[in-house]
């Protein structure tokens, strides 16, 4: 049973290499909430509304408008008036969050290089 528990922590070997470089990196330090918003958002095709990224994430609406407020804030997302309804409110990727969420793959890309390189025994303080 312990080995595998082991095997299956060892999974996340490259998660823990790429989460340890992003905290190092001279970037913004966001959420998990904030980080699968922001890919969202750029991942995946639009237009978004926060409706539409609270129903897909499966999270609540002032929840998404909290982060959302905080990625705006490091313009990596921006809020735009839908032309065609001025009531809706389109959620829209920016050139930074693009090149943020590059660094995060680039980051993401050598913790798995490097993890996949060694045996993967991860060891956890009692």
């Amino acid at each position: 049973m312990m080995a595998v528990a082991n095997r299956e922590l060892a999974t996340l070997s490259p998660w823990c290499a790429a989460l340890a470089a992003l905290v190092r990196a001279e970037t913004p330090d966001l959420s998990t909430r904030q980080l699968a918003i922001l890919m969202t958002v750029h991942l995946h095709k639009g237009p978004h509304t926060v409706r539409g990224l609270a129903q897909h994430l499966d999270i609540s609406k002032p929840a998404v408008s909290r982060a959302l407020d905080t990625l705006g804030g490091l313009d990596l997302v921006q809020r735009r008036r839908d032309p065609t309804d001025r009531r809706n409110v389109l959620i829209q990727g920016t050139p930074a969050g693009a090149v943020f969420l590059k660094d995060v793959a680039s980051m993401i890309a050598t913790a798995e290089a490097s993890c996949c390189r060694e045996p993967a025994e991860p060891e956890f303080a009692s």
